[in-house]
């Protein structure tokens, strides 16, 4: 099975630089989408179920702002929009749902760039989501969490730690919360497969930051250590450019 997140930065704006292709292509299993900044009647969803995908959006009360999405080939058993908190559920950041071996979660995390109110509006999340996960999983054992955390983990994961070791994003009460996160239970797949450094999922659109490879890894794919035996590869898939961020890829069986 192959699992891919991906924030597509606007599906609206993606899809017209052929996303639908590069899906069909790649032909993933389960795609978990964050940042798809429309509602469904605001663009053609249908082109998703042509592709084989049972579709769940879940768009932000904002117009154009946030929202997270699950494309899936099989369909779920359940489907859960948000995590009983109006502020981060009026911006659609969870979606999961359930299948017969596992459960799967699309987040988008907040980002703290915008200044000091968003920063902490982020570390609110990351608490109450922290607590959140921490209750689910003694409830729902097989559990994968996708999307984009807005949170490089280690000097490995950005190409310039000194220089950003004050920029949100890298921040060092950020990133002991992603090590307190993982060490609930999780495995980061994409370490469990790749220590190799330079490897990012997000670039600025900035001073040809993609070109020179200048950028973070602050999308994940997390599953519960329960999995492992499943873990099969993991990817990232920087050749795709429908976005500022590019897609990882999970396989499992």
């Amino acid at each position: 099975m192959k699992i891919i997140t991906y924030n597509i930065n606007g599906v609206r704006a993606a899809l017209k630089k052929d996303l639908a292709d590069w899906l069909k292509f790649t032909d993933p299993d389960v795609v978990c989408l964050q940042e798809i900044k429309a509602r469904e009647d605001q663009f053609d969803s249908s082109i998703f179920l042509k592709l084989g995908y049972h579709c769940y959006w879940y768009s932000a009360q904002r117009p154009g702002y946030s929202g997270t999405a699950i494309l899936s080939k099989q369909k779920p058993n359940n489907i859960t929009l948000g995590i009983d908190h109006e502020n981060y559920d009026d911006e659609g950041r969870v979606i999961r749902l359930d299948f017969d071996t596992f459960s799967i979660i699309s987040v988008y995390m907040p980002s703290g760039s915008s200044g000091d109110l968003r920063q902490a509006f982020k570390m609110n999340f990351l608490a109450y989501f922290y607590n959140y996960i921490s209750e689910l999983i003694k409830q729902v054992p097989n559990l994968i969490i996708a999307g984009d955390y807005n949170i490089c983990h280690k000097s490995i994961d950005i190409h310039n730690p000194q220089r950003n070791k004050n920029t949100s994003g890298f921040l060092p009460e950020e990133r002991q919360w992603l090590s307190s996160f993982i060490n609930l239970g999780f495995i980061d797949t994409f370490r469990y497969f790749n220590n190799e450094p330079h490897q990012y999922s997000w670039w600025s659109y900035r001073a040809n930051a993609r070109a020179k490879n200048l950028g973070w890894r602050i999308d994940y794919l997390l599953v519960t250590q329960s999995m492992e035996l499943r873990l099969r590869r993991a990817t990232i898939l920087s050749q795709a450019k429908h976005s500022d961020h590019c897609p990882v890829l999970l396989e499992i069986t």
